[in-house]
């Protein structure tokens, strides 16, 4: 149980539910553990000792009467208990999928590569689920079970030192066919609920999925607050939902307890009349009853306490990683338009401890280079440009801009003066427009059209049916891969940024997509510092400046013409693709 005290502090907004909760729990554990036996004991034997037809009618009525009374007190105190006590749960369930929610916006890019998707994703949603139920059962069932327990005790120990024997009467219940009733009502009312409560659960998914996969997208355009934003607007609207289903579905038994009891009054009244004799001693059988309850339930709650535990630290594995990119303490102003000066000094750079990517990397990048970074797969080509925007950290050594070390830097500044064409872009399903102002939020629409004009994308945009409001669908799905690649340069050219990074912008394109997308880019790298990933040579024609990656390592610089004749792996790898032509 100690384990979840720390995450009672979610509870704090919910205080006056908690204590109405509490309250109402005492009642009905007190109610059903000690009242009910003890009405049992006083009315049971005074009537039945009376002698048939001897009492008047209304005083046999009220008496009856009595033991509905009881469950009719435990049924309502019990439903505002369950009631309040899951609305107090539910709030603790969003603020815990919040704030887990917003720590993966901040951890880095390698967290991301250490960690199934899928698997965060159940942290998010299944395990913060159990975690909920576990508070919830535990803060009601903590105080009514044990109550319960309590007061039907105290009333045995009292009634064994004052009888001698026991006499257990069995009723029973011919009203037992009229709680279908209430089971087709509830069922019908939570069915659709249940549907609604699914249907936004996979929304909540698949905001998850989408963001979680385009993590080096939301952190490149300062969307975190963003994506947290609409995160939280809908798990608002999953609580309203599930809260209905809490309703419905605690409604149920004690609708059937009640009717039940009007069951057991009206043997209680047939008996009378009929002669049946009682002892008072089937109160302890009540008391037997209301002992065995609360038992089996502490039983239960020890295996929820169990499934809570796991859930819980698979959460706090998460909520405890440490966010080793931040914020400076006091962070450098930059101005408002960078002039784009790379400089990498002596960096080394390791995704696993003993396994180095970048070996004492050392170059200077000047304002307004088109630079290519060239090499074999894994030479460290992508790690290189990946050190520019912080999305890891160097090992050893530092990356500079314009003279400053990124690491002194605001995360926000320096991302946002940096924009990224990746080989694979990543559109959010939304609008092609909304998918386009993420380059740059303020945007008027005349600047989206234009940067969508500028990446010869707003010719394919208005062919379609609903133009620039055309849904793209899940990572762009709804459209080609040169379409999805000409409006990632368009939301590039929107942004404006000084220094721009090209990761494999034009592979796996045909030929007619790559002959506009390079047109594009040739207007789109005038006046900016450029660091082309390439595989195609075809891609770098236009490089100032080309950076030979091998084994981690910078083994060469220059032009194409000067690498050609005087690299060998330059000139193995460009002959490669070009020595059968």
């Amino acid at each position: 149980m100690k384990r979840f005290l720390p995450y009672l502090r979610y509870l704090r907004g919910h205080r006056t539910y908690l204590v109405l909760a509490l309250i109402c729990g005492a009642i009905s554990g007190l109610v059903f553990g000690g009242g009910l036996p003890w009405v049992t004991r006083k009315v049971f034997p005074y009537i039945f000792t009376a002698g048939p037809r001897t009492l008047p009618a209304a005083a046999v009525v009220g008496y009856s009467l009595l033991l509905p009374l009881i469950f009719f007190i435990r049924a309502l105190t019990g439903f505002l208990n369950n009631y309040l006590m899951s609305r107090c749960g539910i709030g603790v369930l969003e603020a815990i999928r919040v704030e887990l929610y917003r720590k993966l916006q901040h951890l880095p890019l390698s967290y991301f590569g250490k960690n199934r998707t899928g698997d965060l994703l159940s942290r998010l949603t299944a395990d913060t689920q159990v975690v909920q139920q576990t508070i919830t059962s535990s803060a009601s069932d903590m105080v009514i079970q044990p109550l319960t327990l309590v007061g039907a005790i105290i009333f045995l120990i009292f009634t064994a030192l004052r009888y001698d024997g026991v006499l257990m009467f069995l009723g029973s219940l011919a009203i037992i066919p009229v709680c279908v009733l209430p089971v087709r009502y509830v069922g019908k009312k939570l069915l659709r609920r249940a549907d609604e409560n699914q249907r936004l659960l996979g929304d909540i998914s698949d905001l998850a999925s989408q963001n979680l996969q385009a993590a080096r997208e939301v952190r490149a355009f300062g969307l975190e607050e963003q994506e947290v934003s609409t995160f939280q607007r809908t798990t608002r609207r999953l609580f309203q939902v599930q809260m209905k289903v809490v309703k419905y579905s605690q409604i149920l038994s004690p609708s059937i307890e009640v009717i039940a009891s009007l069951g057991i009054a009206f043997s209680l009244y047939y008996a009378y009349y009929a002669g049946i004799s009682l002892a008072v001693f089937m109160s302890i059988l009540t008391a037997l009853f209301a002992c065995y309850e609360p038992i089996k339930k502490l039983g239960a709650l020890h295996g929820q306490f169990t499934r809570g535990t796991a859930s819980l630290n698979r959460i706090e594995e998460v909520l405890r990683e440490p966010i080793s990119i931040t914020d400076p303490a006091q962070p450098v102003a930059l101005p408002a338009r960078l002039r784009g000066d790379l400089a990498f000094h002596g960096v080394d750079f390791s995704y696993l401890p003993g396994e180095p990517v970048l070996r004492g990397v050392s170059v200077a990048i000047p304002a307004g280079t088109v630079c290519a970074l060239v090499g074999p797969s894994g030479a460290g080509k992508t790690t290189f440009a990946n050190l520019v925007p912080r999305f890891y950290e160097a090992t050893a050594g530092r990356v500079t801009v314009d003279g400053h070390d990124v690491r002194a830097l605001r995360l926000a500044d320096l991302r946002s003066r940096i924009a990224i064409v990746s080989q694979d872009p990543v559109l959010f399903n939304d609008t092609i427009y909304q998918n386009l102002l993420l380059g740059r939020p303020a945007a008027t629409r005349a600047e989206v059209l234009a940067a969508a004009v500028d990446a010869h994308a707003d010719d394919f945009i208005r062919t379609l049916p609903n133009g620039y409001d055309t849904m793209v669908g899940e990572r762009g799905s709804l459209l080609s891969g040169g379409q999805k690649q000409r409006l990632a340069l368009a939301r590039a050219f929107l942004r404006n940024a000084p220094i721009l990074i090209l990761d494999e912008a034009t592979s796996a394109l045909d030929s007619q997509s790559e002959q506009l997308i390079q047109e594009a880019l040739r207007k789109l790298v005038v006046g900016k510092t450029v660091l082309i990933i390439a595989h195609r040579f075809s891609t770098i024609r236009d490089a100032s400046l080309i950076l030979v990656f091998d084994q981690g390592r910078i083994v060469a610089t220059g032009d194409h013409a000067a690498l050609y004749a005087s690299n060998h792996l330059y000139q193995s790898l460009y002959d490669r693709q070009h020595g059968a032509a």
